[in-house]
């Protein structure tokens, strides 16, 4: 394999199947401009390729944070667009055979398919990295897939490597028949210095903070309904809901029909992130389903303790009685029990899970951690084991 001149390692190609960077936000784009600015940063040759989306700069070669981006034009038409894009996929891949060394995949769907088929005859290292569960539940790794669904299943084993960023995703990758040696448990990667925990004005009344989309997968009315059974024991407890979503106007009804209307606020789409995070005491995330989400990354480095669901990537970071509390999903019961306590804690409590929190997510997703992981991998050396969990669905 060739490598970059500069430092020896190999030369990185992120594989994004959709728009980059997105207007208004994403998981999986986030993730991949985190890490290639970090990989610019130590000098790493690192590009990102990912379609020409209608949501998205038009312009087909640019730079984002010093990091080259290809852009690929398609018709966007129905039927015919998504062919068209994997022909030009594969097209660029093969033109720029010689530029890179690792093919970086961040969703193991169409895209994947067309690397892990190209990967090897290109002498191309392919990594899929695996983010929730559409790609394990509904997508080609499904256990009910179908004919189609099992024949691109046989061309996504061809990877070379799978990114794990659970230890639930791990255990359910090897369940549907990705060889263990394959499996790398590396999480989502969180700028730990971006997030340092600001001097907060004060801890009381309780200040709950979620940041995410306002779509059905986030759990928001258990979330909502939960909060309004305890504000009468906390009347000053306030929430903030920051994202936008197909879901608002429902949820904005609910808060309306719950009689809480004067405690929850909308902000919509924000940028100001660490500014949100300095004012708010709990984090919170209710969803149904995720793979890590980036969000508790960022509460939890900012030093929030949070109040979480026991799914994918939560029950990684989220200790009870340490850091936070997980509730079984749509539990509001549960979830109006853990919000309870949230609130209760008095300041040297909540100093103790705030620092327990931010412990935590350094020392298990840091930036420099995860990269120097993921450069190993790319490197082709022994990539970190995934600890045994209950082989659970996503």
């Amino acid at each position: 394999m060739n490598r970059d001149d500069t430092n020896g390692h190999a030369r990185v190609l992120m594989v994004m199947e959709g728009p980059y960077p997105p207007d208004r936000g994403g998981g999986a784009e986030a993730q991949v401009r985190t890490l290639t600015r970090a990989m610019h940063q130590r000098g790493i040759h690192v590009a990102v390729v990912a379609p020409l989306a209608e949501h998205a700069p038009q312009a087909e070669l640019a730079h984002v944070d010093g990091v080259p981006v290809f852009r690929l034009r398609y018709p966007r038409l129905r039927l015919i667009g998504g062919p068209a894009l994997w022909l030009a996929l594969a097209r660029f891949l093969y033109r720029h055979r010689d530029d890179f060394d690792v093919w970086h995949v961040h969703v193991a769907r169409q895209w994947g398919v067309i690397c892990a088929w190209l990967g090897p005859w290109l002498g191309k290292r392919v990594v899929i990295k695996v983010s929730g569960s559409w790609d394990l539940d509904r997508g080609a790794l499904s256990p009910d897939s179908g004919w189609r669904g099992k024949l691109v299943r046989r061309v996504l084993m061809r990877a070379d490597a799978w990114q794990a960023i659970s230890q639930r995703i791990a255990a359910t990758l090897l369940s549907r028949g990705v060889p263990q040696a394959r499996i790398a448990a590396i999480p989502n990667a969180v700028d730990s210095a971006r997030f340092l925990p600001p001097a907060r004005p004060s801890l009381h009344p309780p200040r709950f903070l979620f940041i995410g989309r306002l779509v059905r997968e986030k759990g928001l009315p258990t979330l909502l309904a939960a909060f309004a059974d305890i504000a009468p024991r906390h009347p000053e407890a306030t929430l903030t809901i920051v994202g936008t979503g197909s879901q608002r106007a429902n949820l904005e009804a609910d808060v309306q029909a719950l009689g809480i209307a004067e405690r929850v606020t909308f902000t919509g789409h924000r940028t100001d992130i660490e500014d949100l995070l300095a004012q708010a005491t709990i984090g919170v995330l209710p969803s149904r389903m995720e793979g890590l989400s980036n969000t508790l990354l960022e509460c939890m480095a900012s030093g929030l303790p949070m109040v979480a669901s026991r799914i994918s990537g939560n029950e990684d970071f989220v200790h009870p009685g340490e850091n936070g509390w997980l509730f079984e999903v749509g539990d509001r019961n549960g979830l109006a029990a853990s919000l309870l306590a949230a609130a209760s804690l008095d300041p040297g409590q909540w100093r103790a899970m705030s620092e327990s929190a931010r412990a935590a997510v350094v020392r298990q997703a840091g930036l420099d951690g995860v990269l120097n992981k993921l450069v190993a991998l790319y490197d082709d050396e022994p990539a970190p084991v995934a600890a045994a969990v209950p082989n659970r669905s996503v």
